[in-house]
């Protein structure tokens, strides 16, 4: 795939995701320039991706082709008033941004050519799962050329915006109630007896397992769980559900629109 110019208004997590992505597909772009303020971040960027051109202003990353819109939503606003003057009406842009929806971008931006996604970090590996929403008035060519793009991070579908602070919780954030868990079985296995690379495997395969038979036994959820006798943690369990419960929720009552 080769297309024009790509620019990143923000270099942190999410630039460095995409960017592996294609890095990953060999996915070539005449230039990708990325504007990160913080000095540390930029240069650990440039490090990883020799190909990029560090920009040092927000504009001078806004002014491609293509620019994607990395930064969070508190800083959004400030970030679509420093651009609107770079930003032409041939612009095409994507914000990764929740919270702040297409029409408050096209009432500062002069171009209508706008899609949100939410990202997801599996997309470093080309396995994300990403909702795209595009403004109204953009056209089928040029949601091919943005869907083109955004399908080699991974599974790609379009959704209505007002799911897209959903997916933002329940996809994306995620792996984050897991992934330290998954960690902790490791160490445990470890303890057992296991060397490093069989608790990895015992760990992955029992997952995975697991994975398909929780969604495809047929069995009600409280049916699989029974099907263990003993929950070593069952007594904390309502615990650990309200904390995810509180947490997550409240994490979406902050990032809705």
């Amino acid at each position: 795939m080769k297309t024009k110019d790509l620019g990143f208004v923000g270099g942190g997590r999410v630039t460095k995701i995409i960017l592996q992505a294609f890095q990953n597909k060999n996915v070539a772009f005449d230039s990708i320039s990325v504007f990160e303020p913080d000095g540390e971040t930029a240069a650990g960027l440039k490090r990883q991706f020799p190909e990029i051109e560090l920009a040092d202003t927000p504009q001078k990353a806004a002014g491609q082709d293509i620019v994607f819109l990395a930064v969070h939503p508190p800083v959004m606003m400030e970030t679509l008033n420093k651009i609107n003057e770079t930003v032409t009406r041939d612009t095409m842009v994507i914000s990764l941004a929740p919270k702040i929806s297409l029409e408050k971008i096209a009432a500062i931006l002069p171009t209508g050519k706008i899609a949100r996604m939410i990202p997801n970090a599996a997309s470093y590996i080309n396995k994300g799962y990403n909702p795209v929403t595009f403004n109204p008035s953009i056209t089928s060519k040029e949601k091919q050329t943005l869907t083109r793009i955004l399908e080699v991070l991974g599974k790609t579908m379009e959704a209505e915006e007002g799911m897209l602070e959903g997916y933002a919780i329940v996809s994306a954030m995620l792996p984050t109630c897991f992934w330290f868990q998954w960690k902790k079985m490791e160490e445990i296995a470890i303890k057992t007896g296991f060397s490093e690379a069989g608790a990895k495997k015992v760990v992955r395969d029992t997952l995975e397992i697991s994975i398909t038979l929780y969604y495809e036994s047929g069995l009600s959820p409280d049916e699989v769980m029974d099907l263990i006798p003993v929950r070593p943690i069952g007594e904390n369990e309502e615990q650990i559900e309200q904390i995810l419960e509180s947490k997550l929720l409240g994490l979406f009552e902050k990032i809705k629109p």
